[in-house]
C-alpha cells in the first residue's frame, strides 16, 4: 500500500510538475471618479447599445453591414485571428504524445550474425525488415509547456481583440466617412445657391450697365464674386466624388456613386448619451483587452524563459517487428518494443538563457506600459468626445442664430438696392457674410455628429454583442 502511494506521488509529481515563472496579475490603473465632461458616474452607457440603434440611417446601416462582410483589411484581421488560433492548437499539442511510424528495410552482409533468433547464417549477405510505432513525450515538469500554452492563448485572444477593435474602427469610419459626405451635399446646395445669387446679381449689374445705370466697377465686382463662388461649387463636387470613393472602399466597392440620405433629412444623435463608470472601459475597449493580452502573453513568456534553465525530462517507447523476412513482420510473429527515459538540460550557454529571460522581462515591461499607456488614452478620448458633442450644440444653436440674422440682412439690402436707398456693395457685403456663414453653419452640425460617433467607438460601443450580431446588424 505504501508503495502504490508513493507511485502515485511520484507520478503525479511527472505529470503535474511545478509552474516557474510569475503567475499574471492585472496592474492597477488609477481610472477616474467620472470622465471630465460628465457631471456624474451612470451606471447604463451608451457603449451597451448596438450601431444598427445609433445609427438610425438605413442608408448608412447598409453600407456599414456591407463593410463588415466585404472590407479587405477587416479579412485580413479575421485570417490573422484564424492564423493565431492554429498556433495555438500547435501549442496544445505538446501535452500529448507524439506517435510515428517507423519502418525500413536494410541490406547487409554479417552485421547480424551474432543473433540467432534472426535465424541469418554467420557471414552471408541478407535482408532485414522493420516496421512499428514510436511515441515521444516530454513531462511538463517546470512547467514550459504550460507557459507556452498560456502564452499561445494569450496571442490568440489579442488578435481577436484586434479584430474586435478594427470592426469598432470600420463602423465608425464608415459612419464618419458617410456624415462628411451628407454635410458635403449640404454644403454643396449652399454653394449652388451662391453661386445663383452671384450670378443673378452679375446680370443685373450687366443690364444696367448697358443701360447706362451703373458702372463697369460694379459689373467686375459681380463677375469676381460669381467666378469665386462657381471655383468654391466646383472644389466642393471634388470633394464629393473623393469622399464617395473613400466611402467604396471601406465597403470593399470599386470607386462610384454611393447612396445616401438628402441634406435635409435631420440625422439627430440620440437624446441622451451616457457614458457610464469609467473602469469599466478596461473591460470593454478593445485595445485595451488586446493590450492586456498581450502583456498575458509577455507575462507567460517570462515564464518560458525561466522554464528553460531546468532540464527536460522525456519518455520514448517502440513497438514493431523486425525479421529479415517481410512476412514476419507484417503477421506479427517477430516483435520487438523499447521503453526509455532521458533527462537533458543546459550546463552552459554563454549566457544565451539568462539574456533570453532579462529580454523576456524587458518585453513584459513594454507591454505593461502600453497597457497603462492605452487605458489614459481611452479615458482621454471620452472625455474629449463629451466635451466636445456639449461645447458643439452650443456653438451650433449660436451659429443659426447668426445665420438667420445674415439671411434677414440679405433680403433688406436687396430690398434697399432695388429702392435705390442702398449700394451695391451693400449688398455684396451681405452676401458674403451669408454664405460662409451657412458653411461654417454646415460644418458644425457635422461636427456635433461626428462627436458622438467618435464618443461611441471610445466607450468600445457594441462590446456586450457577438461578431456575428455585429456583422448582421442586429442581436
Amino acid at each position: 500500500m505504501k508503495l502504490l502511494s508513493a507511485g502515485l506521488l511520484i507520478c503525479s509529481f511527472f505529470l503535474c510538475g511545478c509552474l516557474v515563472g510569475p503567475d499574471y496579475k492585472r496592474p492597477t490603473i488609477a481610472a477616474p471618479a467620472a470622465f471630465r465632461g460628465q457631471s456624474t458616474a451612470e451606471q447604463n452607457s451608451f457603449a451597451d447599445q448596438g450601431w444598427w440603434d445609433v445609427y438610425s440611417d438605413p442608408l448608412l446601416n447598409a453600407l456599414i453591414k456591407e463593410a463588415l462582410t466585404n472590407n479587405y483589411d477587416l479579412k485580413t484581421a479575421i485570417a490573422r485571428a484564424k492564423e493565431a488560433e492554429a498556433y495555438r492548437g500547435i501549442a496544445r499539442s505538446a501535452y500529448l504524445p507524439a506517435v510515428g511510424v517507423e519502418s525500413g528495410i536494410q541490406r547487409d552482409h554479417g552485421v547480424f550474425k551474432e543473433n540467432p533468433e534472426l535465424d541469418l547464417p554467420s557471414g552471408q549477405t541478407g535482408n532485414l525488415f522493420l516496421g512499428g510505432l514510436a511515441t515521444a513525450w516530454e513531462v511538463d515538469l517546470w512547467g514550459r509547456i504550460r507557459r507556452s500554452n498560456e502564452a499561445a492563448n494569450a496571442e490568440y485572444l489579442a488578435t481577436e481583440e484586434g479584430r474586435r477593435g478594427l470592426m469598432l474602427a470600420l463602423i465608425t469610419e464608415v459612419a464618419q466617412t458617410y456624415l462628411e459626405l451628407v454635410e458635403l451635399d449640404g454644403r454643396l446646395a449652399v454653394a449652388h445657391d451662391s453661386r445663383d445669387a452671384f450670378e443673378s446679381t452679375h446680370t443685373l449689374f450687366s443690364k444696367r450697365y448697358g443701360a447706362g445705370i451703373v458702372s463697369r466697377l460694379q459689373v467686375t465686382r459681380a463677375q469676381a464674386a460669381l467666378s469665386a463662388a462657381e471655383g468654391t461649387l466646383n472644389d466642393i463636387e471634388r470633394q464629393v466624388a473623393e469622399k464617395e470613393n473613400e466611402i467604396c472602399v471601406l465597403v470593399g466597392r470599386n470607386p462610384g456613386p454611393v447612396q445616401r440620405t438628402t441634406p435635409e433629412k435631420e440625422m439627430n444623435p440620440p437624446p441622451t448619451v451616457p457614458a457610464g463608470i469609467p473602469s469599466q472601459l478596461l473591460e470593454r475597449r478593445p485595445d485595451i483587452r488586446e493590450a492586456e493580452q498581450n502583456l498575458r502573453s509577455a507575462s507567460a513568456r517570462i515564464g518560458l524563459a525561466s522554464a528553460n534553465f531546468f532540464p527536460r525530462f522525456g519518455l520514448t517507447a517502440l513497438l514493431g517487428s523486425v525479421s529479415p523476412e517481410l512476412s514476419a513482420v507484417t503477421s506479427g510473429t517477430a516483435d520487438i518494443w523499447a521503453l526509455a527515459a532521458s533527462l537533458s538540460g543546459p550546463v552552459f550557454t554563454g549566457g544565451r538563457l539568462t539574456n533570453e529571460r532579462r529580454a523576456a522581462v524587458d518585453v513584459f515591461d513594454q507591454a505593461k506600459s502600453q497597457y497603462s499607456q492605452s487605458a489614459l488614452r481611452a479615458f482621454r478620448e471620452v472625455s474629449d468626445a463629451l466635451v466636445a458633442s456639449q461645447k458643439l450644440s452650443t456653438v451650433e444653436a449660436q451659429q443659426k442664430a447668426e445665420v438667420a440674422a445674415l439671411t434677414d440682412s440679405v433680403t433688406i439690402a436687396r430690398r434697399r438696392y432695388l429702392g435705390g436707398l442702398a449700394s451695391y456693395y451693400e449688398v455684396l457685403e451681405a452676401q458674403q457674410l451669408l454664405y460662409p456663414s451657412e458653411i461654417s453653419l454646415s460644418e458644425t452640425s457635422r461636427d456635433r455628429r461626428l462627436a458622438i460617433v467618435d464618443l461611441y467607438r471610445a466607450l468600445g460601443g457594441g462590446w456586450n454583442f457577438d461578431n456575428t450580431q455585429w456583422t448582421n446588424g442586429h442581436p
